[in-house]
């Protein structure tokens, strides 16, 4: 079986190097990127498993990266930044990134975040292979085996949490689900993650297919819950 295969991206060739070189003692093949630019240009030929993102680089930023390939990549993007305000980790995680990492860091936590979302996407991989179900919620349709979702008859672009996080309500309709519940279920019970980007991706289907709440209401204090009955 062909090893996982990580993006690299940031402009301190040191680190890119560093990073390489413990992602490939865990068996990663590492493709190397030092500028936005590059990184566009590699992506969509590198059939990559999961990218490790730098927010602050010259002309094109990690975060205009992110934009500009979240709809087209659903693997797990890793963002890294020296920037450890709140307000900079919601704009990484509204654009679409999966995890956010604070530099100075450690790398033995970055390895193990990327053996989490590695293993994560393997077992989402198998599950969308052995799944069969089609659910219909009025004019909202989500095919499982398809990883597909449309919305009265038109395909809804979903990133791959977005559509896990869709899912795991769904199949849990009519059931109040906390943000710590829909968290491990999705990214799993470790300490490797922001269970405020629970909040974010909630944000993220509100705005692409629920704008009217007819699917996803707020239990406001405890979670949320799907409310949409099966057709």
């Amino acid at each position: 079986m062909e090893a996982p295969r990580i993006l690299v991206v940031d402009d301190d060739h040191e680190i890119v190097n560093l990073i390489a070189e413990s992602l490939e003692e865990e068996g990663y093949v590492v493709i190397k990127a030092y500028n936005g630019a590059e990184a566009l240009e590699l992506l969509p030929k590198s059939n990559v498993s999961l990218m490790i993102l730098d927010i602050m680089m010259p002309d094109v930023d990690g975060l205009e990266v992110c934009r500009r390939v979240r709809n087209s990549v659903v693997t797990p993007i890793i963002i890294l930044s020296a920037k450890d305000r709140e307000k900079d980790k919601v704009i990484g995680l509204e654009l679409g990134a999966d995890d956010y990492m604070t530099k100075p860091f450690s790398v033995n936590e970055l390895v193990a975040r990327v053996n989490a979302h590695i293993r994560r996407e393997k077992r989402s991989t198998s599950l969308q292979k052995n799944a069969l179900n089609t659910y219909k919620f009025g004019n909202l349709e989500i095919n499982k085996d398809a990883y597909e979702v449309l919305l009265n008859n038109k395909k809804v672009e979903l990133s791959t949490r977005e559509f896990q996080i869709l899912v795991y309500l769904a199949e849990n309709r009519n059931r109040v689900l906390s943000r710590e519940q829909v968290y491990d279920a999705i990214w799993g019970n470790s300490e490797c993650g922001d269970v405020n980007t629970v909040t974010v991706h909630i944000k993220n289907l509100r705005c692409k297919l629920d704008t009217n709440n007819e699917f996803i209401k707020t239990i406001w204090g405890i979670g949320y819950k799907f409310i949409g009955g099966v057709s």
